[in-house]
């Protein structure tokens, strides 16, 4: 049964697999970047108009927050339903809950209809979109690593991946064109609701491929030989949360140092930066979107070489280049920024996002290798979805706090730095994952010999690039 489990599946099959995968996760992080690029934007005026303007970006970054603190809720809910009744379902009801809230956002009153009642129903909207992307995360890269074969699992894999900056590049180019279109005015009184209205139509979209997938066969197979297990010794399945607490506690902890740099990082980049751009160097809005706007476009194309690189050398050695590489680059991206030049300010970005693309690429392989079939959701997915409430959520409230109070970037630097070491001390006490077998019930060591020697025995068959 594990040997089918793993066999490659067909080139056509495995192609829509990550389309599916990546279309959900593209429409999962356009509502989801999108509600961020708002907040830096527009939501201060909207929904917090009394309050000073760096004031007011501080609240609405606050509640940018607030998503985050409703992932760890959606990875524990949708890891334990994810690995008792599969992936698949999971991910339909986490795009239907996200495109759902996001489609609300764009028809909330603002503080000028309904007062105090507007920053609070936004509120619980956000929650709901972090509560959804808390378990979109990892069924997505799940059913995509469980479906492909071990030796190029780290290219296939890193697809899903690319919906962050392809959702990003939707999102930022959306409200490009709507800030390049309207007045100021116009896009402050309406426009900015058609791009989170415009989700609506991307979720039928979205809905509509994934119904037309298979659930992971590894996951099948895993179900299989549990349910004979439970029939033949009466045995009694853990909870999936207790198991992955008990056997795999020391990888949850991995993974979350890993998703620091990864996580802070990436927000800073693409979320602080439209505060930084405009305010500190004096650029136009319409800039600093561009600027995001093409550099998101290089993220997206760099994510799979770094995910064939990994199947080549390993997930550590990738993920630590994206790490030591991130942190160092912090001085030298908020100096480009100084520099006040549209050139300046898009090298300074697109450096930094194909270093990110160094740990985010092999992330998807990395997880989903540290953790047995029946657990693999719920540890994949509290391993990157706790670390976002110290990592992601509160970086670009922090970065913009540290500028009103010391109006310099070098505290935000080594903010980022900071938490680049805690992620190379993470990655250096991994071991790696690059040939383990996912079908293996323990998903350990005992599947490492197995997996290399397909790898060598298939080897004379491989492309020469991903």
């Amino acid at each position: 049964m594990a040997a089918s489990a793993t066999a490659p599946p067909e080139s056509s099959k495995l192609r829509r697999i990550v389309a599916a995968s990546l279309i959900g996760t593209t429409i999962e992080w356009y509502d989801f970047f999108l509600y961020g690029s708002a907040a830096a934007l527009v939501f201060n005026k909207l929904f917090f108009p009394e309050s000073d303007p760096l004031v007011g970006t501080l609240l609405s970054f606050l509640t940018y927050a607030v998503g985050f603190a409703a992932r760890p809720l959606g990875a524990l809910v949708f890891g334990h339903y994810g690995d008792r009744l599969g992936r698949k379902k999971l991910l339909v009801l986490s795009l239907l809950l996200m495109g759902g809230a996001t489609f609300a956002i764009g028809l909330l009153p603002t503080h000028a209809t309904i007062g105090s009642a507007a920053p609070v129903l936004l509120t619980v909207l956000r929650l709901v979109q972090g509560f959804a992307l808390g378990g979109e995360w990892g069924g997505a890269v799940l059913l995509v690593s469980e479906h492909g074969d071990a030796r190029r699992r780290g290219f296939w894999a890193s697809w899903p991946q690319t919906g962050a900056p392809a959702g990003q590049l939707l999102a930022t180019g959306v409200l490009s064109a709507l800030t390049a279109l309207l007045s100021d005015a116009a896009f402050t009184s309406w426009g900015w609701r058609i791009p989170f209205l415009l989700s609506g139509v991307l979720v039928i979209v979205g809905l509509w491929i994934r119904l037309s997938v298979d659930e992971s066969p590894v996951f099948k197979a895993a179900l299989a030989q549990a349910e004979q297990r439970k029939a033949t010794t009466d045995e009694v399945e853990k909870m999936p949360l207790v198991a992955v607490l008990r056997h795999h506690w020391r990888d949850v902890l991995i993974a979350m140092g890993a998703r620091m740099a990864e996580n802070i990082s990436y927000y800073v980049i693409t979320a602080f930066i439209l505060v930084y751009a405009t305010t500190s160097a004096g650029l136009s809005k319409q800039t600093a979107l561009n600027a995001v706007l093409l550099a998101s476009a290089v993220h997206f194309a760099v994510i799979p070489f770094w995910g064939a690189l990994s199947d080549r050398i390993g997930r550590r050695p990738v993920y630590l280049i994206g790490a030591v590489g991130v942190g160092a680059w912090m001085f030298p991206f908020f100096a480009l920024i100084d520099a006040k030049s549209f050139g300046s300010l898009l090298l300074a970005v697109t450096v930094g996002l194909v270093l990110h693309g160094a740990m985010y690429a092999p992330q998807a392989a990395f997880f989903s290798e540290m953790f047995a079939t029946r657990m693999r959701y719920s540890g994949a997915s509290i391993g990157a979805q706790f670390s976002s409430v110290a990592a992601g959520a509160p970086a670009p409230l922090i970065a913009t706090a540290l500028l009103a109070d010391y109006g310099s970037s070098t505290p935000i630097a080594l903010y980022v730095i900071a938490a680049a070491l805690l992620t190379v001390v993470a990655v250096a006490c991994a071991r790696e994952t690059r040939d383990r077998d996912l079908a293996s019930v323990e998903a350990g060591r005992q599947g490492e010999d197995s997996a290399r020697d397909a790898r060598e025995s298939s080897a004379a068959d491989a492309p020469a690039s991903a």
